[in-house]
């Protein structure tokens, strides 16, 4: 079973590939949805996530964007959260690893937008970075509710810069122009990787037989 990590910055695309390569048939695992599963009531990491920043719970729930103001600003409280739930969202991406090779599948995506900066790239053996213009990135982004350019400059000093995740991925997927172009390359892509089948080639409709009588002699 081939594992393919995808990965991008903010506002690149991602969820839309990834969305992409469920319809073209891969599991798909997503570390940030692992993330807020461990911290709902239910979840593994609440107890202890609210026990170390009971600032942070609202009303019985932990409010992540409290949360993330909360670590953001102090690496040390950074640290410890990750220390909480970075093992529980390994435990969830095991769980979904095996749960795909029992099912016998050929390939699945592990979508992580930290996967150069956690090391990640080394559980998987092709890695995706999918990339679009630096302005293209700033029209998906501010629109979004409570997003200014002030916190999308916090967001990206953050994370590498995607030039860099370009040149450490091992395939890049361009996202700047139609979805149709974007699933076509992916397509093409994963067709070279023999990930996919190739397309079977569309057979012409019969031709209908409008002579009648023997051909002349």
């Amino acid at each position: 079973m081939k594992i393919i990590g995808l990965t991008g910055g903010i506002g690149m695309g991602k969820s839309t590939v990834a969305k992409m390569l469920r319809a073209f048939g891969f599991p798909v695992w997503n570390a940030d949805k692992a993330v807020h599963d461990a911290l709902r009531p239910e979840g593994k990491g609440f107890a202890a996530v609210a026990a170390r920043f009971p600032e942070a719970i609202k009303r019985g729930r932990i409010d992540r964007k409290v949360l993330g103001r909360i670590v953001f600003k102090d690496p040390r409280k950074l640290r410890q959260l990750e220390k909480i739930l970075h093992p529980l969202v390994r435990d969830s991406e095991r769980v979904f690893l095996q749960q795909a090779r029992d099912k016998k599948a050929r390939a699945v995506v592990l979508e992580i937008p930290l996967l150069f900066e956690t090391g990640a790239e080394a559980r998987c053996d092709i890695t995706l970075c999918v990339t679009a213009s630096s302005s293209i990135q700033k029209a998906r982004v501010l629109p979004r509710p409570n997003m200014t350019e002030d916190k999308l400059l916090g967001i990206l000093a953050r994370q590498m810069p995607n030039a860099e995740k370009c040149k450490k991925a091992d395939y890049t997927v361009p996202t700047g122009t139609s979805l149709i172009t974007t699933r076509e390359y992916l397509r093409k892509l994963l067709g070279d990787l023999l990930l996919l089948e190739p397309r079977r080639p569309s057979r012409p409709p019969p031709r209908r037989k409008t002579c009648v009588g023997r051909r002349p002699s």
